[in-house]
Order: C-alpha cells, then sequence, then structure tokens
C-alpha cells in the first residue's frame, strides 16, 4: 500500500476532521482516517497499521486530544517510527505540554482555530495544511488528479505540487524573501550574498528547510547559500556554510486572524526578528506588524 496522510484526533472534534478528509481526499491526496475504513478487527491493529503506513500524521491538538490516552499512544508511536508530523491547532487561548508539547516542540502547526468561521476561511486553512503535508512529505505521496467539486466550488482544482522550498512573502508589503547574488566580502565569513526584497518569489526566492539543533538553516535552492543575519551591520545575507548566524526559529504568529500562514523568523544568535521596514530588510529586538511573514 502507498504512503498516507494519517488524520490523528479526539472523538469531539469528529465532524471538523471529516470535513477536512473529505477537502484532502477530494484534492487527490491518500487520506486515512478511522471512520472512513481506517479500522477493521483489532482496533489497535488497525490503529498501528494506520501509523506505520504514513508518510505524515496530522494530529488535531486540543486539551481533550492531550488528555486522551489512545491519542497519546498513536502519536507516540508515531513518533517512535519517525513519521512526520504536521500539527493542526483547534484550541484558542491554549499551548500543548506535557507528552504533546515535548512530542510537537520546535513543529511549525497549522492554524485552524478559526476554520469553521466562514467557507472561505476554511477553504484557506486547508490550502495551508495541504502546501504544509506537500513541503513536508510530497515526494513520498500519491496524488491523483483533484476530483470534480461540489457545493458550488470549481470543477477542478489545480493538481497539488511539491515546491522546491519555502517562499516567504512579507505581510505589508507583499514582497518576497530574495537573494540577489550580489556579493560582498567579509573579514570574516569571508563572501557573502546579499538579500533582499522582491515582487516575485522567483527561483531565487525558495529556501531549503534544514533541521539543525534546535533550529533551521533555510539554504536558498538555486545559489546553495545559507541565509544569515549581521547584528552589527543590521543586515541579512547568504553564506556558503552555516553557522551561529544562520540558525532560525520559525514560528507560528499567534496573533494573526487570518486564514494565510502567519509566521515570525527569529535570528537564534542575535535573538532578533526578521522584519521590513522602510522597505528594507531588518532585525527587530521586539516583535512588530513588520515581523509577520505569510508561507508559500
Amino acid at each position: 500500500m502507498s504512503p498516507h496522510v494519517m488524520l490523528s484526533y479526539q472523538w469531539d472534534d469528529q465532524a471538523l476532521v471529516k470535513k477536512v478528509y473529505d477537502r484532502l481526499k477530494e484534492d487527490g491526496l491518500p487520506v486515512w482516517m478511522d471512520i472512513e475504513g481506517g479500522v477493521s478487527g483489532n482496533i489497535n491493529d488497525a490503529m498501528a497499521a494506520g501509523v506505520e503506513e504514513a508518510a505524515v500524521i496530522c494530529p488535531f491538538m486540543t486539551p481533550a486530544y492531550q488528555a486522551s490516552r489512545s491519542c497519546k499512544k498513536e502519536l507516540n508511536y508515531a513518533d517512535m517510527r519517525g513519521v512526520n508530523i504536521v500539527p493542526v491547532m483547534l484550541a484558542k487561548n491554549w499551548e500543548a505540554s506535557e507528552w504533546l508539547g515535548l512530542i510537537t516542540a520546535g513543529l511549525l502547526w497549522m492554524d485552524f482555530r478559526n476554520a469553521e468561521k466562514s467557507d472561505d476561511h476554511f477553504e484557506k486553512c486547508v490550502k495551508s495544511l495541504e502546501d504544509e503535508i506537500m513541503f513536508s512529505v510530497g515526494n513520498l505521496l500519491t496524488v491523483e488528479a483533484p476530483s470534480h467539486g461540489v457545493d458550488g466550488r470549481p470543477a477542478e482544482r489545480p493538481s497539488l505540487r511539491k515546491k522546491p522550498g519555502r517562499g516567504f512573502r512579507h505581510a505589508l508589503t507583499g514582497l518576497y524573501l530574495w537573494e540577489s547574488g550580489e556579493q560582498k566580502f567579509h573579514p570574516v565569513s569571508d563572501v557573502r550574498n546579499s538579500v533582499e526584497l522582491h515582487e516575485s518569489p522567483g527561483d531565487n526566492g525558495y529556501w531549503e528547510e534544514i533541521k539543525g539543533n534546535n533550529c533551521k538553516h533555510y539554504r536558498n535552492v538555486i545559489t546553495n547559500g545559507y541565509l544569515g543575519f549581521d547584528p552589527d551591520g543590521n543586515y541579512v545575507y547568504t553564506k556558503a556554510n552555516p553557522y551561529g548566524a544562520e540558525e532560525w526559529l520559525l514560528m507560528v504568529d499567534e496573533s494573526d486572524q487570518s486564514p494565510e500562514r502567519a509566521v515570525v523568523i527569529k535570528n537564534r544568535y542575535s535573538q532578533r526578528f526578521l522584519a521590513v521596514q522602510n522597505g528594507k530588510l531588518a532585525g527587530l529586538t521586539s516583535y512588530t506588524e513588520d515581523c509577520k511573514w505569510f508561507l508559500e
């Protein structure tokens, strides 16, 4: 059997998760859900098989999910087997702790806290989830052509494709984080390339995400330069090899109420937020709206 997307949830949220299941299925993703033929015979054997054949598992996180013994067993088993995890947050004014907080620490969760606000909001939340699934494991999934839509949606939806990396679009200016290729010489780091803002991502606006030690590195997919920040000169650059100043923390912007994938990017070495001010990239010591980015 080919790998699938496994939806893990606590029964109180079954209606919403079933709605998500239907939309993912409609767009051609191979999806596993217990009430959709995923469980037959012994429930433990069936759930284990669901995890073992999963390319990615999406836990729909709530306090009830965290308190559930079966959900804990399921996600722990997935974590032990090294299954990719894309968390989905449903609860407002709450954050995962205990075993759930440990497993999902450092992971970028999908914001479904307002998913049922409107049909349009739900559609955009699902699109964000699909984008993250394809970013994480798109090369492992067999994606079928999207089926015909219902309820007024387009008869055909565009096929899902794995993008070469993450695109970062600034929330206020709409400009993309982009490597220009212009070289600068630094007395310590030798050659650095300039990073600027651009109206479209183009090839130079995609960044491969590489996991580090409790951080992430972002390597440009065209130049292979690692994104870094110099607090002394307050400028962003890329260089050939990562070190301390090329370590980043990517976090959900919890203040955002839109269905976009809003994030903040914090430089681990300098503890400054990547921002745009007066049309230029900068590092800020505290969060403002200038620090908000949308993932694409």
